[in-house]
């Protein structure tokens, strides 16, 4: 989003285009998309190309102070930067133009094949360098280099090798590389929702979110970081962005925090923290529930169901140390004069709630994720445009249902082969109707007509990183597909567990766990190390691909469920947005509150490590998920109390506080009792709760001396 500076005619060519791709998903989500590798292409297209445009190719270019408008620097960006974005989507357009004769090309390409699909490979490594930084290029680097160079690796990563064509081939030409499922979920998955949420917060629907948050816990202690969990949770149903949920909920709840006496740090990583279960909470996640469907091919309803209870865990964890720590450094809640009116917010925005009712009403009745975004992002224009404040409510009143009565017809009802044709004309009849009460009646919304047009083109600014993201980590799965690394990888991970197994066999009780179930928990080990150190370099949805298309397989070859096995992932991926030094939801946290960003990132990471034991649990008790094969209501009860005692226990110890301060033994016995809490099974789950009754004793005695020392006499 720290775009360049630039003047006209760059200012407006960006604008229009980043506008223009904003209309192009808008309207193929609701009229239809075009053939895959075509709308991917275009998508592709767009986003490369203006990726030049908007980043410059060295930090002093994006922050220049002064910017001119000279021959070699049209509208402020150099000429040469103009010349790669028209390359680069050149490059890309290439595939979808040649499409007819494409499967004659595939295993012999034509030179014209190989310079272009170079011209892109190399082009995209730097389009990605410049909006996401260098890691995530120098893995892929790394993975191009190992399939050129495999007949010189040692043991079992040897293989035959590739040549240049034959790499160009295998990412270029075929769906296996740049043009995959990566790049296929965002340009028909990601961008609508990152999309909707824009709209919905114009129209006031995060406002309203942050208000009744704010009525429900602003007024205990510390209560400006209690607004900002239960904030960043409800708008996390909008937006599965952990930087736009930070940026938005973030603006009003960190100078809160620091005014109640918050250390600026903490206050950042506390939306930092609170952000990131913007990616796992339904019923819009983020970038990686979409690939999940994909990976999986099951319902988006499945992937919701099962994200429930750990986007539950991550706000509770987050929120549990945030209790701790406001009830140790006795930090005040928020004032009655600071709370807002619930009554009058509720009055004012409650139409608001309706492109969400609807979203997620689409969703449930299993259509398409896309049909359901563009739903929702039309009621929030209709909404916005139509539904005033104040005024003639009656008929606000009968044009939002008029024209909501004619988006039914266009997304409930089936009209066989001309169903595309007549929702277009549905949907030009609601514009009609539109323009006419506010041109003729003189009827005005809750928004200007002119945050339309801003709305798509912000829509569009956060498309960019993660629409290059994608398309070069498709790099890494065409090296994984093209040399069958990744069965090697899986070997030497289980190899290397039950190795470990046996080393941990020798102290733990055969009571308590078997040699698989040991051998299991060291995969799950190394694989969620991995996930977190792959997190210190590059963002949650790059994470996530790499990790499922490496480890999942491994967790599934243990016998482990494949959706319990992508979720696992998929979780500790998350942390990726709070793992320094590529903690892009704790650096834009602190910029708000003007703290370091480094201690920032450290900070969220602590205060995100109270539910990191849950991925663990799923996989040892998949009942957590509700969805899983062996469901059972009496699993599910025992583990999730569990569960919830145990992130309690684990907060309390790295906040250093329950009811007082926590001397070093009861911080140990606290972290020992949370691992058994937490661990399924009821005995088990008891010993933990035998384990830590002294702690809340102890706790509690203490307590109860200082009130009644405090009393007066």
């Amino acid at each position: 989003m720290r775009f360049r500076p630039t003047v006209p005619p760059a200012t407006q060519i960006i604008k229009w285009l980043l506008i223009a791709l904003s209309c192009f998903h808008y309207y193929t989500a609701g009229f239809g998309l075009l053939q895959e590798i075509t709308h991917r292409g275009v998508h592709l297209a767009f986003v490369l190309g203006l990726i030049f445009l908007v980043f410059s190719a060295s930090k002093k270019g994006q922050q220049a102070s002064t910017v001119a408008n000279r021959w070699w620097s049209p509208g402020g960006v150099p000429l040469v930067d103009w010349l790669l974005g028209l390359a680069c989507a050149a490059s890309v357009l290439y595939i979808p133009m040649v499409f007819s004769d494409l499967a004659f090309r595939v295993g012999n390409p034509s030179f014209t094949d190989v310079l272009f699909g170079s011209i892109l490979m190399i082009t995209l490594l730097e389009a990605t360098r410049r909006s996401m930084g260098w890691p995530l290029p120098l893995i892929a680097i790394g993975f191009s280099i190992y399939a050129m160079a495999g007949p010189y690796f040692p043991g079992l990563l040897k293989h035959a090798g590739a040549s240049w064509s034959q790499l160009v081939n295998h990412q270029y030409l075929t769906s296996q590389g740049i043009y995959g499922v990566a790049v296929g979920v965002v340009a028909t998955y990601v961008f609508h929702f990152v999309l909707f949420g824009v709209m919905a917060t114009r129209i006031g629907l995060g406002q309203l979110f942050l208000d009744i948050a704010s009525s429900v816990a602003g007024r205990f202690a510390g209560g400006p970081a209690k607004v900002s969990v239960f904030g960043s949770a409800m708008f996390g149903m909008l937006s599965g962005s952990s930087v736009a949920n930070a940026v938005t909920v973030g603006s009003l709840t960190i100078p809160a925090m620091i005014r109640v006496g918050y250390k600026r740090e903490f206050a950042g990583a506390v939306e930092a923290a609170s952000s990131t279960g913007g990616q796992i909470t339904p019923p819009v996640l983020g970038a990686a529930a979409f690939l999940m469907i994909e990976f999986l091919n099951v319902p988006y309803q499945t992937i919701i169901a099962a994200a429930v209870v750990p986007a539950f865990m991550h706000f509770f964890g987050v929120f549990m140390q945030v209790h701790f720590e406001a009830k140790r450094d006795g930090l005040r809640g928020l004032t009655e004069a600071e709370l807002p009116r619930l009554r009058e917010s509720l009055r004012e925005r409650w139409p608001t709630l309706i492109p969400l009712v609807l979203l997620i009403g689409i969703l449930v009745t299993g259509r398409t994720p896309y049909l359901a975004a563009f739903t929702g992002i039309t009621s929030c224009l209709i909404v916005g445009l139509s539904v005033q404040t104040r005024g003639n409510r009656i008929a606000n009143w009968a044009l939002l249902a008029v024209l909501h009565g004619l988006l039914v017809l266009l997304t409930f009802v089936d009209w066989g082969a001309q169903t595309d044709t007549i929702r277009l004309a549905l949907f030009i009849a609601g514009a009609l109707v539109l323009w006419g009460a506010r041109s003729l009646a003189g009827l005005r919304g809750r928004m200007p007509l002119s945050v339309v047009p801003e709305a798509l083109e912000t829509g569009a600014k956060y498309a960019l990183a993660v629409g290059a993201a994608a398309a070069t980590v498709g790099l890494v799965i065409g090296v994984v597909t093209l040399t069958g690394v990744g069965f090697k990888v899986s070997y030497i991970i289980t190899n290397a567990a039950q190795v470990l197994a046996q080393g941990m066999a020798a102290v733990v009780p055969a009571w308590l766990a078997s040699v698989q179930g040991m051998t299991l928990f060291s995969a799950l080990l190394m694989t969620g190390a991995v996930c977190i150190l792959m997190g210190c370099g590059i963002p949650t949805t790059a994470n996530y691909i790499i990790m499922v298309t490496v480890a999942a397989p491994t967790l599934v070859m243990m016998g482990v469920e494949p959706l319990v096995a992508h979720f696992f992932v998929f979780y500790y991926g998350v942390l990726a947005d709070i793992t320094p030094p590529v903690a892009l939801a704790a650096y834009a946290a602190a910029g708000m509150a003007g703290g370091d960003p480094f201690r920032t990132g450290n900070t969220a990471f602590r205060l995100g490590l109270g539910k990191v034991l849950v991925p663990f649990v799923f996989v040892f008790s998949p009942s957590l998920l509700l969805v899983t094969k062996g469901f059972n209501w009496g699993d599910f009860v025992v583990t999730f109390v569990g569960c919830v005692l145990g992130i309690t226990a684990l907060a309390a110890a790295l906040s250093r506080y329950f009811l007082v301060a926590m001397r070093p033994w009861e911080r140990l016995l606290c972290v020992v009792a949370a691992v058994l809490l937490i661990a399924p099974g009821l005995g088990i789950t008891l010993a933990g709760m035998v384990l830590v009754a002294p702690v809340v004793w102890r706790q509690w005695v203490r307590w109860r001396a200082e009130h009644s020392a405090m009393a007066p006499a």
